[in-house]
């Protein structure tokens, strides 16, 4: 079969080259009709809490709960309410809360709830809340910016996601300008032709470029897949092309005819890259169970990309290598590669302290990763950039502040009011503004304007807006929620909801909780299938994933260890991605051991072994460790930067476990592997 589709590529291989050129030139344009989506919410299942507020909010009130503050200096109170009404006028910009709609302005300050007027209005300063409406964040708060001016402020919610969005096209350029070259030079390090990694970059690089055209038949990608999976599908596939390469001139040295070669090549290398492709696409799979849509996201361009990388591998780089193979002799140069001999005899030689270091940290490592601090949101703007230095500016004027929207079935006032002085009651919640402490409960809603109205009731529901003194995330705001939501409840049973970015935070902890369990278990258990069918081995699926997992748990524990918070996401991501993409060394290297196992005794083996695949598990892990730490480098969005933090310092960590752990299991096991492995034919001294 692999014979019949290589002779088929042969026969036409430029009209291949042709094909595959012009679909990824297609796909180059199509990429820009694919919408990037920095809301959250989105994400969320159908039955969140958070989710089911928003459709409510959505179908019965015109405004949206607000997300963002805005701040604004030396100003009068009647200056203040122009501005209010100047924030109201800008296209995009609804529900505008200051003073005004906390108390009657009628009344003196002095004589009004002083804590209520200083989360408003307080040395001069204004700060007003008011909702941004999803999708055009960037023009809006340009336009707010202009309003207000150099000293104004903006923070919440909108303004971070529209930083983000300035930020996300410079950053991946910048990250491409710095990874390529990096890729190049390992490349070239690795081959003996100057020409050979292009070769390489081009079949991965078209591939990445038609699942990015592709995503325009889902219409719209999360922000963390538009950052993340195509330089992690180019960093993990670039070993099929390298595979298949290697092979290529191994044969090129024994037959005189290319095609022939790449015949014997494609042969040789297609169940490696087989096998390769599998574990990593499995692997991934497991992402697209997440209940947290972007894991699920991630998950699918993934398991697409790597799809369409192993097609550009056994079927466009065949052709393209055809084609152009006269350069490769052309480009030839020494190898810049030192001699391994030898390196096997160093290693073996701590076997026994490798063996008892891994299993020591194995324990505390796994428990460390399970209690780490984590956060949910998209974290705060580093400082030096103008949201975060405005952050800090409302921060000191007037504190940390979240709004919290409660929606509850229109029409007891009596309840309500309860309700309300129940909530005024909760630890951190600064003011709450609805009908009742607005208006009052004297004055029936019918018998007042209805622009009054509106604000509170829609044809369902009385709208609340609670402000609290605390952030959106961490185990107080939490606790806000879940007091708000227990409180709500008492008086109205499950026929209250509540949203807002804490509420939504909230939701998303719940949820990927859940989901931590499921994808960490199912990425676990495909790869185990397939190691198990590569290998035809019940012991060899242990052994390779116990090394690999306990990279894994390592380098999750890191941040326990260090004292630092982990974005849930990326931990989430990390945690499978980390498994599919790094197993592979352990793969080729368990692959080489047993065909030099059927030769020689244990410990030769693996001494052969090591001194035969450290260079290339060595590339492989260099280019993903790039990688990570160049995304970790260039993005200020804490996802993605927590990704590539885990994700660089994750495959030295599997690197490490392959050379130095590896061959210690392997020998420890050796005679359990021999009799639980079918046909291992290993070799037996006489």
């Amino acid at each position: 079969m692999i014979i019949d589709l290589t002779a088929r590529i042969i026969k036409h291989k430029k009209l291949v080259v042709f094909a595959f050129i012009l679909i990824a030139v297609i796909s180059s344009l199509a990429q820009f009709f694919v919408s990037v989506n920095y809301n959250m919410v989105d994400y969320l299942p159908d039955d969140a809490q958070s989710t089911r507020a928003l459709e409510i909010m959505n179908e019965e009130f015109a405004g949206a709960v607000p997300n963002t503050r805005v701040m604004i200096n030396n100003v009068t109170v009647q200056e203040a309410l122009r501005y209010k009404e100047k924030l109201a006028a800008i296209d995009g910009v609804s529900e505008v809360i200051w003073l005004d709609d906390a108390i009657d302005l009628k009344t003196p300050l002095e004589m009004a709830d002083q804590k209520t007027v200083e989360a408003y209005y307080k040395d001069n300063k204004a700060l007003f809340s008011l909702d941004v409406r999803n999708g055009d964040e960037v023009v809006i708060t340009d336009t707010i910016y202009e309003l207000i001016g150099e000293d104004g402020a903006i923070a919440g919610e909108a303004i971070d996601t529209a930083t983000s969005q300035k930020m996300a096209g410079t950053e991946s350029l910048h990250a491409a300008a710095l990874l390529v070259p990096i890729i190049i030079l390992i490349l070239v390090l690795s081959t003996t032709s100057w020409i050979e990694p292009v070769f390489f970059l081009t079949a991965i690089g078209v591939s990445v470029l038609i699942n990015l055209g592709t995503n325009i038949f889902i219409g719209e990608v999360s922000f963390v897949t538009q950052s993340v999976a195509p330089i992690l599908q180019l960093a993990v596939s670039l070993d099929y092309a390298i595979f298949l390469l290697h092979s290529f001139s191994d044969y090129r040295k024994k037959t005189s005819n290319p095609e022939e070669a790449m015949q014997l090549a494609m042969k040789k290398s297609f169940p490696a890259i087989t096998a390769s492709a599998a574990t990593t696409f499995f692997g991934f799979t497991a992402l697209t169970l997440m209940n947290f849509e972007i894991g699920s996201d991630l998950g699918f361009n993934l398991v697409k990309g790597i799809f369409f990388s192993f097609i550009s591998v056994v079927v466009f780089l065949p052709a393209l290598t055809l084609c152009f193979y006269k350069w490769m002799d052309k480009t030839q140069h020494k190898s810049f590669v030192p001699s391994f001999n030898g390196l096997g005899r160093r290693v073996v030689k701590i076997r026994v302290p490798s063996l008892i270091i891994v299993f020591a940290l194995l324990i505390p490592s796994f428990l460390a990763q399970s209690n780490t601090t984590f956060t949910y949101g998209l974290g705060e703007q580093p400082e030096t950039s103008r949201a975060g230095s405005d952050l800090i500016v409302i921060e000191e004027a007037f504190g940390e502040s979240t709004p919290i929207v409660l929606l509850v079935p229109k029409g007891n006032l009596a309840k309500e009011s309860a309700l309300i002085q129940e909530l005024e009651k909760l630890n951190h919640v600064t003011s709450v503004i609805s009908y009742v402490n607005a208006i009052g409960t004297v004055i029936p809603p019918e018998y007042l304007d209805a622009t009054i109205t509106d604000e509170f009731f829609s044809k369902n529901y009385s709208r609340i807006i609670i402000n609290t003194k605390m952030g959106k995330e961490g185990d107080v705001p939490f606790s806000i929620v879940e007091a708000v939501q227990e409180t709500a409840v008492y008086y109205y049973d499950d026929e209250a909801v509540s949203l807002g970015e804490s509420v939504t935070l909230y939701d998303i902890k719940n949820t990927v909780n859940r989901d931590n369990i499921i994808v960490n278990v199912m990425t676990v258990v495909t790869i185990a299938i397939v190691l198990l069918v590569t290998f035809r081995s019940i012991s060899i699926p242990l052994v390779l994933l116990i090394t690999i997992q306990s990279a894994v748990w390592i380098n999750l524990s890191v941040p326990y260890f260090t004292d630092t918070s982990l974005v849930f996401t990326g931990y989430l991501i990390i945690s499978t991605v980390q498994l599919a993409a790094t197993v592979d060394y352990a793969i080729l290297f368990t692959e080489t051991y047993k065909e030099n196992r059927k030769e020689m005794p244990a410990l030769k083996a693996a001494k052969k072994t090591l001194d035969e695949k450290t260079f290339s598990i060595s590339i492989s892990a260099a280019i993903l460790s790039s990688v990570g730490f160049i995304l970790w480098f260039t993005s200020s969005n804490p996802i993605v930067s927590s990704i590539g933090l885990l994700l660089g310092r994750g495959a030295l960590l599997a690197f490490v476990m392959v050379v130095c752990f590896l061959p210690a299991m392997l020998l420890v096991f050796d005679n359990v592997i021999g009799k639980s492995t079918f046909k291992a034919n290993f070799y037996k001294e006489k």
